[in-house]
């Protein structure tokens, strides 16, 4: 059978693939909680049955505020299957978010996981008039718990009423609208039909070399269309998915699940190169020095044999002293990595992707279902420092300012209720604006240079574009954010973030006693080596471009804090206004 709506997954899934007894699988009280086809179907089709009988109409807006855990599949399908759009939303947004994405979107049932989540939002669901229940996946008194919907429609069996709702559902109706938490602003609501989300994950089912024993690990949040289209492509190559419990237990999730692939945000993969370094600073004679000898072969890494036989010589002895070492720390096996979010520092995809784990860095918006571009493990597939090849059947051009341009049957069908925004983002002829500029390379691969409304002008009439700058200094090892600032300025500065992981265990090597963040970024040979970084890289910028003046924070950077979204991503104008002294000093 052919998959056209995203609820054909389940009877394509039984069709096509062997039983096995973890389809699904979600950890609770410490024990991975497995579910099989058939109890998955079954699940999804009382849900389905329990929201006829509580008269969901085709269209109807259901809202899900969940980590990621099987339940959310069993909703999101129920969903589908009845013709209603999922409105997925993160756990993390702020309240003000919460009150606007509920209202705009017209949400009739809400799904919440747990204690922690029904708090943040429990005291403002009797000003949502269009809410008229509200469902938990963990008892709580409050509210109805999931188990007692399905029960409801246990006792409202109706198929043939099932079956009428299927039917109806076309390949251009809207399946989801994601509000995208953007760094200005309301959230937009972008409506995502079946058909986007299906072409996207159609085409990029050749990038896992992997069949139907394949295992996945899912830490992403679910209701970021990226996860969410993987996920989707997982059960389409009939992979196991296994959630992991949350980011503080991905490595120990990984090491019990030995997964074959993993999709990441850059964030974490320097999280484990700081463990790794951690780790080898720990070690001690010759062992430290194999160590370390590896770690700098791997970041020299070129594709296809490159650097000669004598490098792949010396690379293949260091696989059996130290890589293997580190795909153990991963789950053990030659695990597949899926980059994307935000821009992926080369030297991490170069030492990963040398020790066995290949880095695939891909690019899209939640506008394009996601998936622009990606690497590949085909011929010629893979570039590092870039996004790698235009997918089959998408189209890009880039337009004479530079702007990167997108067209093809994965670009949403517009913001909810939002034409003119929607008007003013995909033009007559369907070419939609990313906002992002970039380039083809010679051999075919997108490379992104920058985003346009970031691009600032200095008091010289100079034109500067950030995002290159800081990607480029974020290579150092004792940077891990940065922020490039200078509009209307004699030259360019940056707020800058230690990478304070990497920095204690500079200090430790140097004798350096570390005391407190604030204390270390004001030592005066603490500012001296991060001066011999911001001189390093200056290098490779023309004068425009440099950083002239800089300032280390001694915090780091969160979405609790304010200066990053839920998606990793840099809220510019939130930075500028909280740090307008910090910034106005760099000028004087």
């Amino acid at each position: 059978m052919e998959v056209t709506r995203i609820f054909d997954l389940l009877p394509y899934h039984q069709l096509k693939f062997k039983p096995k007894d973890d389809v699904l699988a979600s950890k609770e009280n410490g024990e991975w909680v497995r579910y099989s086809l058939a109890q998955y179907r079954d699940i999804v089709d009382n849900i389905s049955y329990g929201f006829l009988a509580m008269g969901v109409q085709p269209g109807d807006k259901i809202a899900q505020i969940s980590s990621n855990r099987a339940e959310w599949n069993f909703v999101d399908m129920a969903i589908l299957q009845v013709g209603a759009v999922h409105v997925p939303i993160y756990p993390t947004i702020s309240e003000s978010d919460y009150k606007f994405i509920l209202n705009h979107a017209e949400v009739t049932y809400v799904f919440i996981s747990g204690q922690e989540l029904l708090r943040k939002i429990d005291h403002i669901l009797p000003e949502m008039e269009k809410i008229k229940g509200v469902f938990t996946y963990k008892d709580h008194h409050e509210h109805k718990h999931l188990s007692e919907l399905i029960d409801l429609g246990r006792q409202n069996v109706n198929k043939s009423l099932l079956e009428e709702r299927k039917a109806i559902v076309k390949p251009g109706d809207v399946a989801t609208i994601i509000y995208t938490s953007g760094t200005t602003g309301n959230p937009k609501g972008v409506m995502l039909t079946h058909d986007n989300i299906i072409s996207n994950f159609k085409v990029c089912d050749h990038i896992p070399p992997f069949g139907e024993e394949a295992k996945a690990v899912s830490y992403l949040p679910l209701c970021h269309v990226y996860e969410r289209m993987l996920n989707y492509l997982y059960h389409y190559l009939g992979f196991s998915i296994y959630y992991a419990e949350n980011l503080g237990t991905i490595t120990d999730n990984m090491k019990e699940v030995k997964p074959d692939i993993l999709s990441t945000v850059p964030r974490l993969l320097e999280k484990i190169y700081d463990k790794l370094f951690s780790t080898g600073h720990k070690l001690t004679g010759m062992k430290r020095w194999i160590f370390f000898w590896a770690l700098h072969l791997a970041l020299r890494y070129e594709l296809n044999g490159a650097n000669g036989w004598f490098y792949e010589l010396k690379r293949k002895l260091y696989d059996k002293l130290v890589y293997t070492k580190w795909r153990d720390a991963l789950g053990g096996k030659h695990l597949l990595v899926v980059s994307g979010g935000a821009a992926l520092q080369p030297r991490l995809a170069r030492m990963f992707t040398c020790a066995g784990i290949n880095v695939l860095e891909g690019y899209g918006l939640t506008e394009t279902s996601p998936v622009i571009a990606v690497n590949d493990l085909t011929k010629n597939g893979m570039m590092f420092g870039t996004v790698g090849k235009v997918l089959k059947g998408v189209q890009v051009k880039i337009a004479e300012d530079g702007e990167i341009l997108c067209k093809g049957p994965s670009v949403m069908k517009g913001y909810y209720k939002e034409p003119e925004m929607t008007r003013d983002a995909i033009e007559a002829d369907g070419w939609f604006h990313t906002g992002d500029l970039g380039r083809i390379e010679p051999q075919g691969h997108l490379k992104i240079t920058g985003r346009k409304k970031e691009l600032f002008k200095t008091s010289f009439g100079k034109y500067v574009s950030p995002q290159p700058i800081e990607d480029t200094f974020k290579e150092s090892l004792f940077i891990d954010q940065m922020v490039v600032v200078g509009e209307n300025q004699k030259f360019a500065g940056a707020l800058i973030v230690p990478d304070f992981t990497f920095l204690k265990s500079y200090c430790t090597v140097k004798e350096i006693p570390y005391t407190t963040n604030e204390e270390m970024v004001n030592l005066p040979r603490i500012r001296k080596r991060f001066q011999r970084e911001v001189d390093k890289y200056n290098k490779c910028f023309g004068d425009t471009e440099k950083i002239k003046s800089w300032a280390l924070m001694d915090t780091e950077w969160t979405f609790d804090t304010g200066e990053i979204t839920p998606t990793m991503k840099l809220k510019r104008n939130a930075i500028t206004k909280k740090y307008e002294d910090k910034i106005a000093k760099l000028f004087q």
